[in-house]
């Protein structure tokens, strides 16, 4: 149980920062606190001016996406006025339905070097309904355009980064211990944005983005971007990539599942994350969190090399000068599916450092592009809902339910 002494607000999943009648910042703290988690259905007993607290045994998919909508309309929040001086920028570079239903899709692979490509990746990305934030280290960020048309509309964004340094599940499944995981982490990358945007989404564009994430043509562009970099720690070459995981955040995906090129499955499920972490609590609740220390002069930094997840020393922080189990918070977040992409056929042993030669795959982007064609994008676009989802789609549209 999370016990937590405040006095009791009959509404409180609708109270904000600005509604709060509370002088006091620890008060403020844990009522946010509060909030967040009644959104998220967890039980709550009032007894005299105690409030305690339990988290349900599962979240439902429909309560991860409330408070995903919540983050995001944050997100929004704090970047709108940067939103609409770039809507245009993501409007001319989308395609409106009705152009793309003759086209045969002939995906063509962009890497985001220029400030212009990286404010396009950013402007896309707000399309998603959930919050996304950069990975710290390696990253590579590309945009996917469907080269068969004139104008070369996108067809979705694929970004990858450094992993996270340890989910134990994931760690189990690949046989790594702390010292394994230490010498050979840096072989592998997480795919922390994968999606197709419309009209393309609607024809099955999310699992072609799929497909092309698993080619050699990504594996390549990466080993290059790397040739010549040096690791910091173990002064080291690392542009060697033989594996890259993937996570959902509701479960078992329908973008990834079933994912097969002839007869290799190309996203493996390895397990689920326990649900810890500190994605169950808004933005608004770190801000007063953030207050709070400072007002006590407490000073958690946010920089690399400064340890792992900010935000979750922050709630320990916070739990130690509030006297909650912060364990007991981090631990009840949202359960992610983790999927792995072997690029090796060896990549277990490899990542097990049983051996040193790599035993790549052989997925050219043009054989996994028209197996994608023929598996899923011929059927799908004969269907007459899909060819009218297509056709009522304009690109003027994009995020205009925000702006």
């Amino acid at each position: 149980m999370l016990e937590l002494t405040i006095k009791h607000y009959n509404n409180l999943p609708e109270i904000t920062s600005e509604n709060i009648e509370l002088d006091s910042l620890e008060d403020k703290v844990k009522l946010l606190i509060i909030r967040d988690l009644l959104r998220l259905n967890w039980q709550v007993m009032f007894e005299k001016d105690k409030i305690s607290i339990s988290p349900p045994e599962v979240y439902e998919k429909k309560v991860i996406k409330k408070m995903m909508a919540i983050k995001k309309n944050e997100i929004i929040k704090k970047n709108i006025k940067w939103i609409r001086n770039n809507i245009d920028l993501a409007r001319s570079n989308i395609a409106d339905g009705k152009d793309i239903l003759g086209s045969e899709i002939y995906p063509e692979i962009e890497v985001c070097n220029s400030s212009e490509q990286h404010s396009l990746f950013r402007i896309l990305r707000f399309y998603w309904s959930s919050p996304y934030s950069d990975y710290v280290g390696r990253r590579l960020k590309f945009i996917i355009r469907d080269a068969a048309l004139p104008q070369k509309p996108v067809i979705g964004i694929i970004a990858l980064g450094s992993p996270i340094i340890h989910i134990p599940e994931r760690d189990d499944w690949i046989g790594w211990d702390i010292k394994t995981r230490s010498e050979n982490i840096i072989y592998t990358m997480d795919a922390y944005v994968l999606g197709a945007i419309p009209p393309y989404n609607y024809l099955l564009g999310g699992k072609l983005l799929s497909y092309i994430l698993a080619s050699n043509e990504i594996r390549e562009i990466y080993s290059k971007k790397y040739r010549n970099q040096i690791t910091l720690i173990k002064k080291r070459k690392a542009n060697d990539l033989v594996a890259i995981f993937v996570t959902s955040l509701y479960g078992r995906s329908s973008q990834y599942n079933r994912i097969k090129f002839k007869s290799n499955l190309l996203f493996q499920h390895i397990g689920a994350t326990k649900g810890y972490g500190s994605l169950h609590l808004s933005d608004e609740t770190f801000d007063a969190m953030r207050m709070l220390l400072d007002d006590r002069g407490i000073l958690v930094t946010n920089k690399f090399g400064d340890g792992p997840n900010w935000k979750m020393r922050l709630i320990r922080t916070i739990g130690d000068v509030l006297g909650f189990d912060s364990d007991f918070l981090l631990k009840h977040s949202f359960r992610r599916w983790i999927y792995l992409v072997p690029l090796a056929d060896n990549f277990k042993d490899f990542l097990q450092g049983k051996t040193k030669n790599i035993n790549y795959k052989n997925y050219p982007l043009s054989e996994l592009i028209n197996f994608w064609r023929n598996r899923w994008f011929n059927m799908r676009k004969y269907n007459t809902n899909v060819i009218e989802q297509v056709t009522s789609w304009k690109k003027n549209y994009f995020l205009n339910e925000i702006l």
